[in-house]
């Protein structure tokens, strides 16, 4: 005879999302969308692309948003339902989904719930993430590259819009660095976390047999600022160099010199671009970045918050967040919030709820 009974965990879970639906705002959610919906509606939208961009993705993020908050509400209530079905009819089909959806629900509500703690003034925006290979030479490479790919699981996991930018391929193996945007809610907040160094311990498969390689990659996560927030550069300021984009191992990829490079001169920034086809969009694309990477820069110095929002990030000892272990033993483990997995391979393939979640966390206890 089956008798389930998640009373109590059914009922903390309801507590827990109606905090969390007071804290994002619900009703508010449902406002801004209508007004958005509204304005994406007007016959003479397009007449201004760049505003119809803001507002169409607006829109979007607003309605994944409330989307989130409407499924979970409807998965609690139809967790109930499973319970039912399964004590009614002594169905253990139903118990066993019903087990396996309270889990994914506890899971579900603790990323609703770190979301809330995202309140700094960046938050909300989308990302732009640069991984650099450091110490560590081809190993060093291989593992930014690796780095690359996991990030972009994630977004992909989570239905997130990821842009590779940019890509600098290494000689051997791997990549020397590359920049990509995710663009989806809390985006930065979220992924802010990951900033720092991130450290391989492994065998390594480019060098002598049984031999252990340590090396380094460094993750540099800024807000894409919104582009009435762009400040003026002057011209004399920028150096543009144009180069044709490449693929793995300088193999060209375009008959064309439609890559940019942007270096602003006093500050020694560096953004390049080749995702787009053409150098225009290129260069508006670099621009962009290099415009929220110097705003970013100027609001920190006025704030006095220069190390906490970005930091020196050197890819080597002394200063690394997370090691990943793949021999002699299989670990994953954030320096910080000391959590650690032992599928080291998951992790790569992803699966970052865990150390994001924590991260968030302990960024909100450590400025408490």
């Amino acid at each position: 005879m089956i008798a389930l009974d998640f009373s109590e965990q059914i009922a903390a879970l309801r507590a827990t999302f109606e905090d969390i639906r007071a804290v994002i705002g619900q009703e508010r959610l449902v406002a801004e969308i209508a007004d958005l919906s509204e304005q994406a509606s007007a016959p003479d939208l397009w007449d201004d692309t760049e505003n119809a961009q803001k507002v169409t993705s607006a829109l979007s993020h607003r309605q994944s948003e409330l989307e989130k908050l409407e499924t979970t509400e409807q998965r609690l209530d139809d967790l109930e339902v499973l319970v039912e079905m399964a004590n009614d009819g002594d169905d253990q089909e139903s118990a066993d989904e019903a087990q396996a959806e309270l889990k994914a629900l506890q899971k579900m509500m603790d990323t609703l719930e770190v979301q809330t703690l995202l309140d700094g003034e960046y938050d909300p925006r989308p990302a732009v993430i640069t991984i650099r290979a450091g110490a560590g030479g081809v190993d060093a490479a291989d593992f930014a590259e690796m780095l690359l790919r996991m990030y972009l699981r994630y977004a992909e996991k989570h239905g997130m819009s990821a842009t590779v930018m940019d890509t600098s391929y290494a000689e051997e193996a791997g990549i020397k660095s590359a920049t990509f945007e995710i663009d989806a809610p809390y985006a930065f907040g979220t992924l802010s976390v990951e900033a720092g160094t991130h450290r391989l311990v492994r065998m390594s498969p480019f060098g002598a047999a049984g031999k252990r390689q340590t090396s380094f990659a460094a993750v540099e996560v800024i807000p894409l600022m919104e582009e009435t927030e762009s400040i003026d550069i002057p011209e004399n300021d920028i150096r543009v160099d144009v180069f044709r984009s490449s693929g793995p191992g300088g193999q060209s990829v375009n008959t064309t010199d439609s890559a940019v490079r942007l270096t602003h001169i006093p500050t020694g920034t560096v953004v390049s671009m080749q995702n787009e086809k053409s150098q225009i969009q290129n260069r508006a694309a670099a621009m962009r970045v290099l415009q929220s990477r110097l705003l970013l820069l100027q609001k920190e110095a006025e704030n006095a918050k220069k190390k906490e929002l970005a930091g020196t990030i050197t890819a080597s000892w002394g200063d690394q967040i997370r090691s990943y272990v793949l021999a002699p033993y299989q670990m994953v483990k954030d320096l910080r919030s000391e959590h650690e997995v032992n599928n080291p391979s998951n992790v790569f393939d992803g699966d970052l709820d865990g150390f994001i979640s924590a991260g968030i966390r302990w960024r909100k206890r450590d400025d408490d």
